[in-house]
């Protein structure tokens, strides 16, 4: 479990201060919940989201544990450190939007023809209560040939959960390579 401890001020000074220290600077949210300022070892922090299993991990923060799911997070445009994460605690029968991985399965016949998968949302947009969100979005991608493409709507429905994008945008498709 990832533990985290509270961050008492909130000012630019120990912003600076945590962040030379090799922490990473987070905010904890969620419906009817005060937020939580909080501060989480770096490397520990890259460890258990890069590990985990589920879309949602639990978080120890001041002696309480909260089940949490990522919803942004801030990068440094030179050199890619992380500087801030915005968590929501994950309520269980709460509607909420999560952003869940979509996950191609198989080798499309496109491939072999001298094609090569594009994927254009690696991530896609449901509302949904956390029980009733999958881990991931599974696509069968084997029978795509070259100019072939996988819209919103052609994926299956997931009971009770409901796609926020257009159902008439691409989510992976079959290009020529050059």
């Amino acid at each position: 479990m990832l533990e985290g401890t509270i961050r008492e001020s909130t000012g630019k000074r120990s912003t600076k201060a945590h962040r030379q220290d090799g922490y990473l600077i987070a905010n904890i949210y969620g419906k009817g919940v005060e937020n939580v300022n909080a501060v989480f070892k770096m490397n520990e922090f890259i460890r258990t989201v890069r590990n985990k299993e589920t879309l949602a991990f639990p978080v120890n923060v001041g002696g309480n544990e909260l089940n949490v799911v990522v919803q942004s997070y801030e990068s440094h445009p030179l050199t890619g450190n992380l500087l801030h994460v915005d968590m929501m605690i994950a309520q269980t029968g709460v509607v909420s939007h999560y952003n869940i991985p979509v996950d191609p399965q198989g080798t499309p016949v496109g491939r072999k023809n001298g094609g090569m998968l594009h994927v254009s949302k690696t991530r896609l947009r449901v509302k949904a209560a956390i029980e009733n969100v999958p881990n991931s979005i599974k696509i069968d991608v084997s029978d795509l040939d070259i100019a072939n493409s996988i819209l919103i709507r052609d994926l299956s429905t997931i009971e009770n959960v409901t796609f926020t994008d257009s159902d008439r945008v691409s989510v992976l498709s079959i290009i020529k390579a050059k």
